[in-house]
């Protein structure tokens, strides 16, 4: 197996040799550390952090040579993501098409709750989980870029209202942005609403609408569980 050396963006190792490989245990917090392995013709992308608009230009970096270098498929490895936005989710359907018009594939071989949690409220998550051969996922043709144009323009089309959601509950209960996500996502799973549905209820809400009683309900109790919890493990 061969490790393919992809720069790591940080201001602190600036100075440093471009074709150092990351050291995944030494990530700093809010960079993601990126490892690329190939072998038998195919590249694993091994990603560990956060996945933001912070590091949109590293994440397509790594996706655009990976998807270059390999021969047959690109397996993404995100099982150590802890928080992943849709400017994210954006970059990795465009390495998608990308790696299709080239006949290859595209596909998730492990992923964190996080980054599962958003593919399956943007209704992407088909479009990664499929572990079909080849053949099969180039004959679909038209009717597959039909289906992931339309995820594409609906994730482009969420993501601001969801960034502005999290603003709003990052300034009204003084979280972090990943405790602002997770308070969107849980009140979603637990109301059994699509996110950016809720997203858009909470803009509406700062121009004089009233939040209905049940969502405010379950914004407060997925923040007051939020606290609970970081104090019971503090």
């Amino acid at each position: 197996m061969q490790q393919l050396r992809i720069p790591h963006r940080s201001g602190a190792a600036e100075g440093a040799a471009a074709d150092t490989p990351v050291d995944l245990g030494e990530a700093m917090p809010y960079e993601p550390a990126i490892q690329t392995l190939a072998h038998d013709g195919d590249v694993t992308v091994k990603v560990c952090g956060e996945l933001d608009m912070d590091s949109e230009e590293l994440l397509r970096s790594v996706l655009e040579d990976s998807v270059s270098r390999c021969a047959r498929c690109v397996e993404l490895d995100l099982s150590g993501v802890t928080f992943c936005d849709c400017s994210a989710l954006n970059l990795l359907l465009a390495a998608r098409r990308r790696a299709e018009r080239q006949g290859k594939l595209l596909t998730m071989r492990a992923s964190s709750p996080a980054v599962h949690r958003l593919l399956v409220k943007t209704d992407t998550w088909p479009l990664f989980a499929g572990t079909q051969p080849m053949e099969d996922a180039l004959s679909e043709g038209q009717e597959d870029l039909r289906n992931e144009v339309t995820q594409l323009r609906r994730a482009m089309r969420t993501r601001p209202v969801i960034d502005q959601a999290t603003g709003i509950l990052m300034a009204t209960f003084s979280l972090s942005a990943e405790d602002a996500w997770a308070v969107l996502v849980a009140t979603s799973q637990n109301t059994n609403t699509k996110l950016h549905q809720i997203a858009e209820e909470l803009l509406t809400a700062i121009h004089g609408e009233p939040l209905p009683d049940t969502l405010q309900t379950h914004l407060a109790a997925a923040v007051n569980e939020l606290r609970d919890s970081a104090a019971t493990s503090g």
